[in-house]
């Protein structure tokens, strides 16, 4: 392997990594905050709710995170309303576009997650918050979306951490992300060990995101075990 590659351009890797840890960070924070309120609605049994919900989760589950960051980057500057528009101001931007694709992609399968998880909550406990007199508003609060969180948590782990090696595609859309970076590298220097360290970089990222994510999964679920059990 060719070191001084990385000691050449090690600064481009280190701002392209930020960048994709950026993307990650905000499209997972926004994308849970829509998939809450499509989630509520895909459980719901009114059809102006569920059905869509049901139809963004579809379409965005169904189709590629390639197309779906042209069709942000590309597709909607065909517009000229759009390119006049206030909207232009963000829509015009490679990164803001990757972070609109990224981030309603993400709430797509966040949703869909989160759908399973209230549906996987026990009857039981259903039944004993009703029993309250608990509104379905407070039992949503504070007994099945607490509970519903715990039981998804592990597959939204699993999301992440797929968004983060998903996020390489916003370079097919010129953002400078650790996967453009290493693209224009490669344009410069014609050696293949520019993506095996991009490759390293992608999986030392996503070995510290399961450690985090191992982590906060033992504290949501510590209630489980044991008294006196110490965490491995």
């Amino acid at each position: 392997m060719d070191f001084s590659i990385l000691i050449k351009y090690g600064d481009r890797f280190l701002d392209g990594t930020l960048i994709s840890l950026k993307l990650v960070f905000l499209a997972s924070l926004v994308g849970i905050l829509i998939a809450l309120p499509a989630a509520l609605a895909r459980v719901s049994k009114r059809r102006w709710l569920w059905m869509p919900a049901y139809g963004y989760i579809y379409f965005f589950r169904g189709t590629p995170l390639l197309i779906q960051l042209f069709i942000v980057y590309y597709g909607l500057g065909q517009f000229e309303a759009i390119r006049n528009s206030v909207a232009w101001v963000v829509l015009g931007k490679a990164q803001w576009c990757g972070f609109i694709g990224m981030t309603l992609n993400t709430a797509a399968y966040t949703a869909e997650i989160l759908r399973g998880g209230i549906l996987g909550v026990p009857h039981g406990e259903v039944e004993a918050a009703r029993a309250c007199g608990m509104s379905y508003a407070l039992m949503m609060q504070r007994v099945v979306l607490p509970r519903a969180i715990r039981i998804a948590w592990p597959a939204y782990c699993n999301e992440v951490i797929l968004l983060l090696k998903g996020s390489a595609l916003v370079s097919t859309i010129a953002v400078w992300d650790l996967m453009g970076e290493a693209r224009s590298i490669f344009s410069r220097t014609y050696s293949l060990d520019v993506f095996i360290y991009a490759g390293i970089i992608y999986f030392l990222l996503t070995f510290l995101l399961t450690r985090v994510f191992q982590f906060s999964e033992q504290r949501l679920n510590r209630y489980l075990m044991p008294a006196g059990a110490t965490r491995g």
